[in-house]
């Protein structure tokens, strides 16, 4: 069975940066070949176990799926549903970072190639990240201490500094994602608090 834990190199003359892009390609290769229906019974039991995160929550960023990923959808509908505040990323002016609310039945965009959809806005600015009580962040695999594996273009590390300290931030992978071995990780790259995935989660520590 593919498991990302057989993929971590251990080789200690391979740079930090090259074995997580042998890993993000592999990653991205796997979930190429993933089934639509393993993707749509993902992405519902997703939503359904997110339920116990969010019960307090009076807004939660999260972020629209690309393709591949894990699907965010369902947790979306489920955190309208609840009247739960959905604040998603969104491309600012220049390529900078930006917030925006979404709201129920709200179309979204891709504004640029390779880029997950983004809401309408208007962009509340970076620091809209404050409102959040849960930060849902995409990974492409996380290890039992969470350290996480991004797409590679840094976002998340550089935007994670405006949440609040008291708001977890919860990776969502598919389940064969999480590593028992330990991920290649650099001085810049935060860690998680939490891993939501269709088979359960857990706050890091706590399993």
């Amino acid at each position: 069975m593919w498991s990302v834990s057989s993929l971590v190199v251990t080789e200690p003359t391979l740079d930090t940066e090259d074995a997580k892009q042998q890993l993000r390609e592999a990653v991205r290769a796997h979930r190429h070949g993933r089934s639509s229906r393993e993707r749509t019974e993902a992405g519902a039991a997703i939503a359904r176990h997110a339920s116990d995160i969010v019960a307090d929550a009076g807004c939660v960023a999260v972020y629209a799926a690309r393709p591949t990923e894990p699907p965010t959808q369902p947790l979306m509908d489920h955190l309208h549903e609840r009247d739960i505040d959905v604040l998603l990323p969104m491309l600012g002016p220049g390529l900078s970072r930006d917030w925006a609310l979404h709201r129920a039945g709200e179309p979204l965009e891709v504004r640029a190639p390779g880029r997950p959809p983004d809401p309408a806005g208007p962009g509340l600015g970076v620091t809209a990240l404050q409102r959040a009580d849960v930060v849902f962040v995409p990974a492409l695999a996380v290890d039992r201490t969470g350290v996480r594996l991004g797409q590679g273009g840094g976002w998340y590390d550089r935007v994670l500094v405006h949440r609040r300290p008291d708001a977890p931030v919860v990776a969502i992978v598919f389940a064969d994602e999480v590593s028992d071995a330990p991920l290649p990780r650099a001085d810049h790259d935060k860690v998680v608090d939490g891993v939501l995935t269709p088979d359960g989660w857990w706050f890091v520590g706590e399993e």
